[in-house]
């Protein structure tokens, strides 16, 4: 697995920690852009020293031109800003025993689906450092032993120790949602992933990450089968994921979300885009043949998995002899 390479931001980055922070930085220069002044490259370029320079003035740095994410750093206006924006910018801030962590080191492996509502960049610093409080980052001390970090292009944990990091979190269903993406798209393997869980001595949320490792599955198509799988997985049901159901013949039918295979019961979550032009006619004629095959099939909506009890209550019923 190669990380997407860093792309080249447009920084204005206050150095008057400098000597604190990292002596790698991202390139960055002031272009030329509606507000923008001429293009200017340059390194580690500061505002307070562009101002000083005659490159910026005060007014340029605080108006429209440039957003400010982080103390010190700022970003061109008309540069999207993204999770991994904000990990960039995060970077120039973090002292050189600091990494980025958990969710956000994912992220920086192109799992960007793994973020959601952009959330604070995750911050780790090895136990005996201090870092913060920063607005914007969430920073947690933990030891960062070489197995577990990745240098470069920006200093993270590696996919192991992120994926163990995530398990150990409070939230069980957010947590396995995060798990199936990071072993769907190949970051981590289960048998390395539950092996790393087994490993976990005294600390919090050990227990925690084992129940989650167990629960995981890469064979999760999106975030809400994964919620439906685990909220049915968390009362004793315990379906298949992505099961190819086929006639008596042997002939492929279709694949669905969950399947309890004995009973003959799909389980299946209607999207967004079931109500596609077309889609609900094909839906029809899929479930037309899942019915020939003998299958019975539950649908499930986003208003079933906030209201779990009615959902329930419907597949025991059908699971009952």
């Amino acid at each position: 697995m190669t990380p997407e390479p860093l792309k080249l931001r447009h920084w204005l980055v206050d150095s008057r920690r400098d000597n604190e922070r990292r002596s790698t930085r991202i390139g960055c220069h002031v272009r030329s852009s509606g507000s923008h002044p001429a293009a200017v490259a340059t390194q580690n370029l500061s505002g307070s020293q562009a101002v000083a320079d005659g490159l910026l003035t005060v007014d340029q740095l605080r108006g429209r031109a440039y957003v400010r994410l982080f103390r010190d750093v700022y970003v061109n206006s008309d540069d999207p800003i993204d999770h991994r924006t904000r990990i960039e910018a995060a970077a120039l801030l973090l002292p050189r025993s600091a990494v980025i962590g958990g969710r956000s080191a994912l992220c920086l492996t192109g799992l960007h689906e793994i973020v959601e509502h952009d959330p604070p960049v995750e911050v780790i610093v090895p136990p005996g450092f201090h870092l913060g409080p920063v607005a914007g980052l969430r920073v947690r001390n933990a030891p960062l032993p070489d197995r577990d970090v990745v240098a470069a292009p920006i200093p993270r944990t590696a996919p192991l120790r992120s994926c163990l990091d995530i398990a150990r979190e409070p939230d069980l269903v957010e947590t396995v949602v995060a798990l199936d993406l990071a072993l769907g798209r190949g970051r981590i393997t289960e048998d390395a992933l539950r092996a790393g869980a087994q490993c976990l001595k005294a600390v919090p949320g050990a227990r925690r990450a084992r129940l989650a490792t167990q629960l995981a599955d890469g064979r999760a198509e999106s975030p809400q089968e994964s919620r439906l799988r685990v909220t049915l997985a968390l009362i004793g049901l315990r379906p298949v994921p992505q099961y190819a159901v086929l006639d008596a013949a042997g002939r492929f039918v279709a694949r669905v979300d969950l399947a309890f295979v004995e009973d003959r019961i799909a389980v299946e979550y209607e999207g967004s885009w079931h109500w596609e032009p077309g889609q609900l006619r094909r839906d029809r004629q899929r479930l037309d043949r899942l019915t020939a095959a003998g299958w019975r099939v539950i649908h499930v909506t986003a208003q079933d998995l906030r209201e779990p009890d009615g959902l329930v209550a419907r597949i025991r019923a059908l699971l009952e002899p």
